[in-house]
């Protein structure tokens, strides 16, 4: 069996090392980066399976490092920061963050978001119409065109192609993303929503959302 790797992109060593301690103790292998840069290079030559990301960093903000990754991955971001405000975590959000945890946090709690992290990824090749997912490569993909997901856009992709072209209500598609952990948000799955909508869009998937308004969401592919 394969040990998950996280990558800590943290510039505080204290910090640093204390996640690094704890994660190795929960059976992880970890890695670091201090900077937006080196975060981005281990990204890229290391391959982790998910990756806690300090917002404060020596050569720019955690935000650069998350919208770099998001143009070409689905990879697992959780964000650790001392901004606890609304509009700042929607902004994550907006840009393709998929947890977030406020500073000091409790590390059960960590190791429990990144345990749902983790396992969003264990399903089988999926294909409906033109729409292709993949968990294996973390892919999703309409007529041939690779669609640049967040981890989270295409957790609610998984999680609706598990009954194709029915509707799913929004408390059971926020348990199937979030977890029974999280409490219930609307606003937040409807953010996300809107974001996979528009990035199917892009590559010609009109319609591929149905919303029905006041209860959920179904895939409704009809283009082969």
């Amino acid at each position: 069996m394969t040990v998950p790797h996280i990558l800590v992109i943290e510039d505080d060593p204290d910090i640093a090392n204390f996640l690094k301690l704890d994660l190795q103790d929960a059976g992880y292998r970890v890695s670091h980066a201090s900077s937006v840069m080196s975060g981005l290079i281990r990204i890229r030559e290391d391959t982790p399976d998910l990756v806690l990301l300090d917002l404060g960093l020596p050569d720019g903000k955690g935000h650069d490092v998350l919208t770099r990754v998001r143009q070409h991955s689905a990879l697992p971001i959780i964000i650790l920061t001392a901004q606890g405000d609304l509009s700042s975590k929607v902004e994550l959000l907006g840009l393709g963050a998929d947890d977030y945890l406020v500073k000091p946090f409790n590390p059960a709690e960590l190791l429990a978001r990144i345990a749902v992290q983790l396992k969003r990824f264990a399903s089988d090749v999926v294909k409906f119409g033109a729409l292709e997912f993949s968990a294996a490569q973390r892919l999703v993909k309409y007529v041939g065109e690779v669609v640049p997901l967040s981890s989270t856009e295409f957790q609610i992709v998984r999680a609706l192609l598990e009954k194709p072209g029915q509707l799913h209500s929004k408390e059971t598609l926020f348990t199937e993303v979030w977890g029974e952990h999280m409490q219930r948000n609307d606003n937040l799955l409807a953010v996300h929503m809107a974001n996979l909508r528009t990035k199917l869009q892009k590559a010609g998937g009109y319609g591929v959302i149905r919303t029905v308004r006041g209860f959920g969401y179904a895939i409704n592919v009809q283009r082969d």
